[in-house]
């Protein structure tokens, strides 16, 4: 009974194997190794096996059951005995069950080996077929391995475009940097230079005027103890009496263009600390130094006019240039501005005006003058003459001249409102010949004092 259980349930597992490894459909019959005699055996052996230390079954009766009692205490008793026998047996059965599997792991292997052996014909056959698939596939290859080179070749070639560009432009970048900081070295220099170069002229000509003005005093005072008495000077004649901030408005302009005029001294006289200025009319000036924070004061002989520039907030008052200078300290100004007076001082006290607004400009100080330009016939014909109280033009090489005499160097001439733009008809005049003697309707003279 146990054999038959024990066969049946090695049919099954036959049945799973063959189950699990089917024979190939059109494989050739390799002769393999039958293993069935050796399961058999390996059944029968296992049999015996289980059999060991069974009692076998007899008829029933007293006499039976006990000879059955009896076997089974022998049985016990000897199990000790049998047990080791036991455990050899099934150890063998368990070496045969390792045989037997890898017998049948060698012929699956086989197996195996002859159905490979079998596609060599499938493999000459389909090898055409195979080869022209084969090279399509390594054409293709080949096509995306080019593809990759060239793309990788495109995008190295465009990195070091970039790279070449950046390398450019830095290099453009470091050669404007240094151009410009050599640029900015060279003003450096040129400014120092120049700046050096005004202090040594300026420390010439005070020279030159302290040994001039030493030999002039000797001289005078040689003359002096030999001629008369000087005679009483002249009386100023008696003021024109009109109008003159109308007068001012109708010929000198209005107001916007004088002040856009006068912005030509904003670089003399920003940063002075004490200006006056003489004959300051309706305040433009005066306005100008408002504008730049400089401390100044205006003085002219028209009320009006004085009147004008309080109510525009202006420090200003009715004076003399004579009396209001000979009032203040020596070198208590830095800056003194005058425009449109001269031309209406007698040709003799121009001097004497000149040195005296010198000897109160501290050292450094800015005198600037501004009047009439002779050089330009035009303003014999249309501006001087208008005014009645002009006494005569001042030609700026003898105004540059008193200055010279009265201590002051650096002299400056500037030749301001060109006659052609109040004359449109100048313009048909060569050029050379217009700027010649038809150039600045007026002058500036400015100069420092040494």
């Amino acid at each position: 009974m146990v054999t038959a259980e024990l066969t049946a349930l090695l049919e099954e597992v036959r049945a799973r194997v063959r189950a699990r490894h089917p024979r190939e459909a059109g494989a050739p019959a390799v002769p393999l190794a039958d293993l069935m005699p050796v399961v058999h055996a390996r059944d029968a052996a296992l049999g015996k096996v289980a059999a060991i230390g069974s009692v076998n079954p007899r008829p029933g009766g007293p006499l039976n059951a006990v000879v059955q009692a009896w076997k089974r205490l022998v049985a016990r008793l000897l199990d000790w005995h049998v047990r080791e026998q036991v455990e050899f047996n099934r150890h063998v059965i368990a070496s045969i069950d390792a045989l037997t599997e890898a017998i049948a792991g060698n012929n699956r292997a086989l197996a195996e080996i002859g159905s490979r052996l079998s596609g060599e014909n499938d493999l000459r056959n389909h090898w055409v077929e195979w080869r022209a698939d084969w090279e399509r596939k390594l054409s293709e290859n080949e096509i995306q391995f080019l593809r990759s080179l060239a793309d990788l070749q495109g995008a190295f070639q465009h990195r070091v475009t970039l790279m070449e560009a950046n390398l450019r432009e830095q290099m453009r970048a470091q050669h404007r940097d240094y151009e410009g900081a050599l640029e900015r070295a060279n003003l450096d220099i040129q400014k120092r230079l120049w700046a050096d170069l005004e202090r040594i002229r300026a420390e010439y000509e005070r020279l030159i005027f302290s040994e001039l003005k030493t030999i002039r005093q000797r001289t005078h005072a040689a003359a002096a103890a030999a001629a008369p008495a000087p005679a009483a000077p002249q009386t100023a004649p008696a003021p024109v009496d009109f109008d003159r901030e109308r007068f001012a408005e109708r010929f000198r302009g209005s107001e916007e263009y004088v002040r856009a005029g006068q912005q030509f001294y904003r670089k003399y006289f920003d940063g002075r600390t004490a200006v006056l200025d003489i004959g300051c009319g309706r305040g433009e000036f005066l306005e100008l130094m408002r504008s730049l924070g400089v401390p100044a004061r205006g003085i002219d002989l028209s009320p009006d006019a004085v009147a004008a520039c309080r109510a525009k907030g202006l420090e200003a008052e009715v004076a003399d240039w004579f009396e209001r200078l000979a009032a203040l300290p020596e070198a208590s100004l830095d800056g003194i501005f005058c425009s449109q007076v001269v031309e209406h001082l007698p040709p003799e006290r121009l001097p004497a005006a000149v040195k005296l607004a010198a000897s109160r400009l501290a050292r450094g100080g800015v005198f600037a003058i501004e009047t009439p330009n002779p050089e330009c016939l035009a303003i014999f014909s249309t501006h001087f003459y208008l005014d009645p109280t002009h006494t005569r033009p001042v030609p700026h090489p003898l105004l540059a001249f008193y200055m010279e005499e009265s201590g002051l160097g650096l002299i400056e001439v500037h030749r301001l409102s060109p006659a052609v733009e109040s004359m449109p008809a100048l313009a048909a005049l060569p050029a050379e010949f217009r700027e010649a003697f038809f150039g600045g309707l007026d002058y500036a003279v400015v100069g420092r004092k040494l």
